[in-house]
């Protein structure tokens, strides 16, 4: 996978808009009912920026972020600021559910619950994940995460039936889904800049 482990400046996202794309497919038969199916299991996220920009250093510092990622080649870190922590407010060591011990495995991976369907999450924000283990939470070194892919690895096992959580932020891996970017000069030291399309990618 082509990726870059760096995260789009968060002055440039600013008046940016997006949401979760699903995919589903719906047949009418003939005695009116649907039969409605989707081929995906996730759903996917789009983003439209640079809208809000007016000054020529920050569509100067998109066009820098860009040319630097190739256009759609190199994926990139995006702060979905609608979706990026594992609570509502500052991450909490119990906010979400990530495994269930079993004495023996040491290895797991955050995730994100929304009502019965569960998002993995790849991108934690490095020094933000919380660890707990049945409630207590974990000093630093009894614990180490893999900022690349979200997965968590304890020193020890927990211990048969024992509940480990996480809090945490997160970024969305994405990539640009355009190969230009149009800017317009409207003055010296001003423009604007055509929305530029951002999509999420699978990691």
């Amino acid at each position: 996978m082509s990726f870059h482990e760096v995260s789009l400046p968060a002055r440039l996202a600013f008046g940016s808009t997006g949401g979760v794309e699903r995919r589903t497919e719906v047949v009418t038969l003939a005695n009116g009912y649907e039969r409605r199916s989707t081929p995906w299991a996730h759903g996917r996220r789009r983003f439209l920026i640079g809208a809000g920009l007016r000054s020529l250093a920050d569509m100067q510092a998109l066009t820098a972020f860009f040319e630097a990622r190739r256009g759609r080649l190199y994926g990139f870190r995006f702060r979905d600021f609608a979706d990026f922590r594992s609570g509502a407010g500052d991450p909490e060591p119990g906010d979400q559910v990530i495994g269930d011990g079993d004495g023996a495995q040491t290895e797991f991976q955050l995730c994100k619950g929304y009502g019965d369907y569960e998002r993995v999450i790849r991108k934690p924000v490095e020094g933000s994940v919380r660890i707990a283990v049945d409630g207590v939470e974990l000093a630093g070194e009894a614990f180490g995460v893999d900022l690349t892919t979200g997965e968590v690895t304890l020193a020890t096992a927990p211990g048969e039936g024992a509940v480990l959580t996480a809090g945490f932020l997160f970024d969305t891996p994405v990539r640009f889904d355009a190969d230009r970017i149009d800017v317009t000069l409207e003055s010296f030291e001003a423009g604007r800049v055509a929305a530029v399309p951002l999509i999420e990618i699978r990691i």
